[in-house]
């Protein structure tokens, strides 16, 4: 009973067989003009002349003439081929067709035309049941405002989805397209990047290694890719591009680079934000912006930054960070809550307890606003509280605090300093720079600084000088220091704490005068003395005859 069962079986599978066989057989339809036998390497075919047709399940071949092997379920055929499978037609001048296995070889002037899509090709195969075709000697295809060039490329139009190699080259309504391998979907109008490839548009130019670019909406993501716009090269681990909206979003080792020769800035991060239209970047986690200022490079970091490039040439182009802004130059280090930097005047402003060192000079006041010219500092003003520390070589502690301050520079080194009201200064007078001969106190409105190899050189009083000397036997430690004196030395930020990574802090308001595109900050500066090198008028001073004179020099050394 159990062999019946089991003989059954295998006997209504293989007729099964058999009926799905003979409904593979290629068929000849009526209304070929002859018919006649003929016979190649031992094997029978029928000639078929003048209109002919043959039919497989859903697929229709017509054309002139065709040697067709009944027996091997097998056709050549000859001029005008056109093979017709629903939306899909292929023509060519010969062709060859296996039923058994559904595949067509095409040859000669291939067309192939699907819905909206048209390739052309010298050779074709495609596989009718699989509904996937492929071309190894060139092809081009046209997809609406698509145009599309590949040495090989495969096409599958269950999946709508196209594979090509070698030479790829797309060119769209507004972008070209350059790479070794590409896949497109003719059905959501997305190109898919595998390989490097080369992007271009009216906006600039793109490089990835791998994302998608959909033709219509504009959208795109990009891997390990380099995008270039109106005025930065922004390249990132992975890229999110909205070319309708003209936004970027940039995450992973992102870095921007400044197409201004002129002011050239580099700004690097994990997470950026452009907007191409507004020319505005916003760049976070642990952004860092290097700019080359007197041959050397200058680092900012902060928490954020925001690049503000305006369109139009009479507005300024801006850099803004905030928080916690640390500074670094070989020569000039600094820290402030949050800064301002107008690119195009070179005018850096420092906001909230900025703190500035300059070799062994501490510099601090509510506000500074710092003077590039030609790519290095020029002047720095000092706004209210104005406060500079200098540590000469027995580690003593020359102050002068003023309302307002002007430092002025040569070759990133203080040379001169004019205080503007409220002056007040502790000076140590040293023989040789090793021997302490004891101390001036001067209160004086205004006054005068002039430095030499680095150091305090001489100093010159403006308006009556209050001031006294005080010999090493009778100082004291509270003599030694002004009202509202801070060594903030520990906080002198180092090259690798302004590469540092940052931990990531609770979320703070953001002061509108730090972001403000569209409100220029502050850019006057603090009153200076009227002339470079200003009169001074001797006064009468109270202790030391080195202290009677309006100038002196704060060494014994001639």
């Amino acid at each position: 009973m159990k062999r019946t069962k089991v003989f059954s079986s295998l006997l209504f599978l293989l007729l099964t067989a058999i009926a799905v066989r003979a409904q593979d057989k290629i068929e000849i339809l009526p209304g070929a003009g002859s018919l006649e036998r003929g016979e190649k390497n031992g094997m029978e075919y029928m000639r078929l002349l003048q209109n002919v047709q043959l039919k497989q399940k859903d697929t229709y071949l017509y054309c002139d003439s065709a040697h067709f092997y009944r027996e091997q379920n097998y056709v050549d055929i000859f001029s005008n081929v056109r093979v017709v499978q629903n939306t899909l037609t292929i023509t060519s001048s010969t062709a060859n067709y296996n039923g058994n296995q559904q595949l067509a070889t095409f040859k000669g002037g291939v067309v192939l035309r699907d819905e909206n899509l048209t390739l052309t090709t010298p050779t074709l195969i495609y596989k009718m049941d699989t509904r996937v075709g492929r071309y190894t000697e060139g092809g081009t295809i046209v997809e609406t405002e698509n145009t599309l060039t590949s040495r090989s490329g495969n096409y599958n139009l269950d999946t709508k989805l196209l594979s090509f190699k070698g030479n790829v080259h797309v060119v769209s309504k507004d972008a070209d397209i350059q790479a070794d391998s590409l896949q497109y979907n003719t059905a959501n109008k997305t190109a898919y990047f595998v390989t490097l490839t080369r992007i271009k548009n009216e906006q600039g130019n793109l490089t990835t290694r791998g994302g998608y670019y959909n033709t219509v909406t504009k959208e795109s993501q990009f891997l390990n890719s380099q995008v270039e716009t109106t005025d930065y090269i922004i390249s990132g681990q992975k890229l999110l591009y909205d070319r309708s909206r003209q936004y970027l979003h940039a995450t992973g080792k992102v870095k921007m680079v400044s197409k201004d020769q002129k002011n050239k800035v580099i700004i690097t991060g994990q997470e950026a934000k452009h907007w191409e239209a507004q020319g505005r970047s916003k760049i976070s986690g642990s952004p860092v912006m290097r700019s080359l200022v007197s041959g050397d490079t200058l680092f900012v970091s902060a928490d954020t930054l925001i690049s503000v490039d305006n369109k139009d040439p009479k507005v300024k182009d801006f850099l803004y960070a905030y928080y916690g802004v640390r500074i670094f130059k070989s020569d000039l280090q600094g820290r402030c809550d949050s800064l301002s930097y107008n690119l195009t005047d070179s005018l850096m402003m420092l906001n909230y307890d900025p703190v500035l060192w300059s070799n062994n000079s501490q510099l601090v006041s509510d506000r500074m606003h710092m003077q590039m010219k030609n790519r290095t500092i020029d002047r720095m003003y000092m706004y209210s509280n104005a406060f500079i520390v200098s540590e000469d070589t027995l580690k003593n502690l020359n102050q002068i605090k003023g309302r307002d301050m002007t430092a002025f520079f040569e070759k990133g080194n203080i040379r001169r300093v004019d205080v503007n009201g409220n002056g007040e200064s502790i000076y140590f007078a040293l023989e040789g720079d090793s021997v302490l001969t004891g101390m001036n106190k001067t209160v004086c409105s205004d006054m005068v600084l002039k430095f030499k190899d680095k150091k305090l050189n001489t100093i010159s009083f403006l308006t009556n000088a209050d001031a006294s000397f005080v010999p090493p036997h009778e100082l004291k430690e509270p003599d030694k220091r002004l009202k509202g004196f801070k060594w903030r030395i520990d906080e002198k930020p180092t090259k690798q704490l302004v590469l540092a990574k940052r931990t990531k802090k609770p979320v703070r308001p953001v002061k509108r005068d730090i972001i403000a595109a569209e409100d220029e900050p502050e850019t006057k500066p603090a009153p200076a003395a009227k002339t470079d090198r200003p009169k001074t008028k001797n006064t009468r001073a109270k202790a030391q005859p080195a202290a009677r004179k309006a100038d002196f020099k704060t060494s014994n050394n001639k």
